[in-house]
Formats: structure tokens, C-alpha cells, sequence
């Protein structure tokens, strides 16, 4: 058995070490939410220089979809961004990184890509059968 095994919980310098990594995931987010949100706002501005009916319907077509993936995409980001925090709570109460279905410490690689994982790749597999 390895360290990580026999461990009920991360310790407070891999705490912060954690901590560290989700406000940095969390600065980056914040900006691309304020991207994806200004880049709605100013969807709205019709700037067409040319004014056929066909070319006109083209691009408004265009537009709606467009405006649809970036709502998406905002609301993507904005329940990332509320994971990421969640997850700051879970370093706060010393319980981030224990997997919430089996009880057992999450792996630090898999902390490290998903830093909001709640779940062991284990439990997440089980979830899907």
C-alpha cells in the first residue's frame, strides 16, 4: 500500500498546495466567463454593410446560433467557476479530496486535472454502469 492509501486526508501543505492551484483555475475562469459575457453583449449590434435580404437572413441565422454556443459556454464556465469555489469550502472544512461515494483519498494526478472532482475514477466508472 502507498502513502496515499493508508492517508484519511490530504495535509495542510497539500491543502494549500490545492488551494494555490483552484485560485489560479479560478482568476482564468473568471476572465473567460467576462469574455464570453461581453462577447454576448455585443452580439446584439447589427454592423452589416451589406443590406441584401439573403445575405441578412445568413447572418442573422449565424448570430442566433452563435449566441445560443456562447450562452452555453458562459453557463459552462459559470458552473465551473462554482465547483472551483466549492471546492476552496471542501480545503477550508479539510475534507477536499476525499471521494464522496467510497471515502478514500482521490488521487493528487487526478486532483491536479480536475481540481473540483468530488469522485474517485473508481466511484465516477461505477456511477456510469
Amino acid at each position: 500500500m502507498n502513502e496515499e492509501q493508508t492517508k484519511t486526508r490530504y495535509s495542510d501543505e497539500e491543502l494549500e498546495e490545492f488551494k494555490q492551484l483552484i485560485l489560479a483555475k479560478i482568476e482564468q475562469a473568471k476572465k473567460e466567463y467576462i469574455t464570453l459575457k461581453n462577447t454576448l453583449a455585443h452580439q446584439d449590434g447589427n454592423d452589416t454593410l451589406d443590406t441584401s435580404p439573403t445575405f441578412k437572413v445568413l447572418e442573422e441565422g449565424a448570430n442566433v446560433l452563435s449566441r445560443e454556443e456562447t450562452g452555453k459556454l458562459a453557463q459552462r464556465q459559470e458552473k465551473f467557476i462554482q465547483n472551483l469555489q466549492a471546492a476552496l469550502i471542501r480545503i477550508e472544512n479539510k475534507t477536499y479530496g476525499i471521494c464522496r461515494e467510497t471515502g478514500k483519498l482521490i488521487p493528487k494526478e487526478r486532483l491536479r486535472a480536475v481540481p473540483h472532482a468530488t469522485l474517485s475514477v473508481e466511484a465516477k466508472l461505477n456511477q456510469k454502469k
